[in-house]
């Protein structure tokens, strides 16, 4: 079952479970990805239904530190939520030792030597942990064992 199948089958069971909650974060989703499909006039593939939910929870997780800074505790316990809904369709996580070694791995196969290389290394190392790690961490140990 593809990812967009999935999606559809859970909005369905989040209406006859009456989760109202659940049901209002997957029709987001789900307008997000509609609204992409719209824009490229074709059906979304796995991979990019991923990109839509990856954007989706990166906007959440900025929300998220705007209203802890700003003590709205209501709203990041529902943003906390959300960002549960949202991590049931997203691929297994990889730990930061994982993305070390792919990192470290890249870095060795574009032969790297210097942080004016990040953008090969990058460009060859996004692909290969796409949906499955942090951005900022990705960056973060890309300029660490290249520094």
């Amino acid at each position: 079952m593809s990812l967009g199948e999935r999606l559809n089958e859970d909005m369905k069971q989040a209406m006859k479970s009456q989760d109202k909650f659940k049901l209002s974060v997957i029709r987001m989703v789900r307008s997000s990805i509609k609204n992409q499909e719209i824009d490229l006039k074709r059906p979304l593939d796995d991979n990019e239904v991923l990109d839509v939910l990856s954007r989706e929870v990166k906007q959440r997780k900025d929300s998220l530190q705007d209203f802890e800074k700003a003590g709205r505790e209501d709203l990041v316990e529902d943003l906390k939520a959300e960002l549960l809904i949202l991590a049931e369709y997203q691929p297994q996580q990889l730990s930061e030792d994982e993305v070390k070694a792919i990192v470290q791995e890249t870095i060795e196969q574009v032969g790297a030597a210097s942080k004016a290389d990040m953008g090969k290394v990058m460009t060859a190392l996004m692909p290969k942990v796409k949906g499955r790690a942090d951005g900022k961490l990705i960056n973060q140990l890309v300029q660490q064992l290249l520094g």
